[in-house]
């Protein structure tokens, strides 16, 4: 492993992230505490606790889910578009460094501003909704698995997109829906019968449940299922990103 090489890539995408901080950093957690605000103090005020747990706490894990779950493919995915956009990523690929060094370093980056992000907004927290986390270990583990996997999904993205508006198509159209329909706002054992074998299906799901038991030692499945679920997908997109420098799909045009 040529870190030297990795290392060159990892600090100049985490520079780009020090030179935006105002997008990169302050607007999410901006928007997720007005999250906290309006659903938190607001409604969170009349509502009633979810499994022992009150409402403006309980929605705590959704919401650095949902952020954590966007960033995580919005930095990654732009991260690479970059360079095959401006034509640089082909000096990227000539040099002597291996795809997997390639992948290291930009998905690497991607997750690292993805979890200073998470963390940032899990302090933010703390000023509007006191609460508590029951498994510290785990909730960095689910933090950091979940912005590994998704980086990955991000940088996979990157490589299909083949014009700005791509880079937002999936984040805005499937992945920020899924997010909110995947429990980050209510407990699925609150939806009908039917409504929850369906909801199931959404992958979103056992991300937000697996990290909300780090916190309350609640779950809407049970906990192996929603880290054997993460880990699938990271499995998953790893597969597609070998075949991806192997065939050269959408980086030799």
């Amino acid at each position: 492993m040529n870190w030297h090489a990795v290392r060159a890539i990892y600090l100049f995408e985490m520079a780009r992230t020090w030179r935006t901080l105002m997008q990169s950093i302050a607007t999410p957690v901006i928007s997720t505490s007005l999250y906290f605000v309006v659903f938190g103090s607001a409604i969170g005020a009349h509502m009633v606790a979810i499994e022992g747990v009150s409402y403006a706490a309980f929605i705590v894990p959704g919401l650095i889910m949902l952020a954590l779950l966007t960033e995580s493919i919005s930095n990654a995915a732009f991260g690479i578009y970059m360079p095959k956009y401006s034509g640089t990523l082909y000096e990227v690929l000539s040099a002597p460094i291996s795809y997997l060094e390639i992948v290291t370093g930009y998905v690497g980056a991607a997750a690292s501003k993805s979890v200073i992000l998470g963390l940032i907004i899990l302090l933010t927290a703390r000023l509007f909704v006191p609460f508590q986390i029951a498994h510290p270990f785990w909730m960095i583990g689910f933090l950091l698995l979940t912005a590994l996997t998704f980086s990955l999904f991000g940088f996979i993205i990157g490589i299909w997109a083949d014009g700005w508006e791509k880079l937002q198509l999936v984040p805005a159209l499937i992945v920020t829906p899924l997010a909110f329909l995947g429990g980050s706002f209510y407990s699925i054992s609150m939806l009908p019968p039917l409504w929850q074998k369906l909801t199931l299906f959404n992958p979103v799901v056992y991300l937000i449940s697996g990290f909300r038991w780090s916190f309350y030692d609640v779950a809407d499945v049970s906990v192996a299922l929603s880290l054997g679920m993460t880990l699938l997908f990271l499995l998953l997109c790893l597969g597609l990103v070998g075949w991806i420098f192997k065939t050269g799909y959408r980086l030799k045009q």
